[in-house]
């Protein structure tokens, strides 16, 4: 991954609206939204969601699939996951460091729910 394409799929998440509209599109996952659901659901006008999802397509952060008379918006997870990578390649200089492995990190956020 080139460090122009973080840029730039960084700047797709640098304002509120775009990451609330990226939250909610992982949240649907691999089914993706339509864009009304995502209008009605984030209380956002057409003409402004519409600017935002060209935003992230842009940034490769989501990608479009018409389906019948009607469009998809889902996460290109393979390419968030890259991001992540380039993002935390690296982390301590690749020494043991902490940062919690994912799955423990998710175990220690359910006990602590729990308690």
């Amino acid at each position: 991954m080139e460090s122009t394409d973080v840029v730039q799929a960084l700047t797709g998440l640098a304002q509120a609206s775009r990451l609330s509209l990226f939250r909610a599109l992982v949240q649907a996952g691999a089914e993706g939204m339509q864009p009304t659901a995502l209008a009605l659901r984030l209380e956002i006008p057409a003409n402004t969601l519409s600017f935002h999802l060209k935003t992230l397509m842009m940034a490769k952060l989501i990608t479009q699939e018409k389906q019948g008379r009607g469009l998809v918006y889902r996460v290109d997870f393979a390419y968030t996951n890259r991001l992540l990578g380039f993002l935390t390649a690296n982390c301590c200089g690749g020494e043991a460091c902490a940062v919690q492995p994912l799955q423990q990190a998710d175990e220690h956020r359910r006990n602590f729910l729990q308690s």
